[in-house]
């Protein structure tokens, strides 16, 4: 399904199923040993994720999308919807809101919130994303990357289905890296920073990003 054309049709027809890579096979097994954990996790976990993180989660989506700016009629990328907080916030804006996430019960909860035609669901693996390259006007991973084996490859999959100077927003948890490890993500990805915020009340690491070719900030 990589390269497949971005379509709400097709996004419908997938539904729910899990979107298979033919690059699957090449992954250690130690690296799917924690995607199963995650998405184990996040399936037990689905039917109270909201009770536990609602609060939490849209305070950073706040934050998030206060420091950055959605152009109207945009294709977004949310990777690793959850169930689906970021939707309400983007889908006025959005000509396509696309959620994805590797966890079929956690989607389930997010297709609650899928309440317009342009707002779609897709079951798949952030790191090797079933979408062609310059996809996304913007896309958001918001408290993704502790959950991915190699958050500097996830981000640079993620920098690969967004169009050149698309927006990416990055989160990561301040007990998962330290400020020097979290900005050395996007600069291995090479990312451009725009903003980089230390939310000592979110406990949350903040990094607006733009897809360019020019060169990223000096690590501090």
């Amino acid at each position: 399904m990589r390269g497949a054309r971005l379509d709400i049709a097709w996004f419908r027809q997938q539904g729910l199923e899990e979107v298979k890579s033919n690059k699957t096979s090449e992954k250690p097994m130690t690296e799917w040993k924690k995607k199963r954990q995650t998405m184990r996790h996040y399936d037990h976990s689905a039917s109270v994720y909201d009770a536990l993180y609602y609060e939490e989660q849209e305070a950073k989506m706040k934050v998030a999308l206060a420091e950055s700016t959605l152009k109207e009629e945009s294709i977004i990328l949310d990777a690793g919807c959850g169930t689906g907080l970021l939707f309400p916030h983007v889908e006025e804006k959005a000509k396509l809101a696309v959620g994805l996430d590797v966890s079929g019960r956690i989607l389930k909860e997010a297709k609650k919130r899928v309440n317009r035609a342009n707002t779609a669901l897709v079951r798949a693996d952030i790191d090797c994303a079933p979408f062609q390259n310059d996809a996304f006007d913007a896309a958001f991973a918001i408290t993704l990357l502790q959950n991915t084996p190699k958050p500097h490859q996830t981000l640079t999959e993620i920098k690969r289905v967004t169009k050149q100077n698309g927006t990416i927003v990055a989160t990561g948890l301040m007990k998962a890296f330290s400020r020097k490890e979290f900005i050395k993500l996007p600069m291995i990805a090479r990312l451009k920073i725009k903003v980089l915020r230390l939310d000592e009340n979110l406990k949350e690491h903040i990094a607006i990003c733009t897809k360019s070719t020019k060169k990223t900030l000096k690590e501090p």
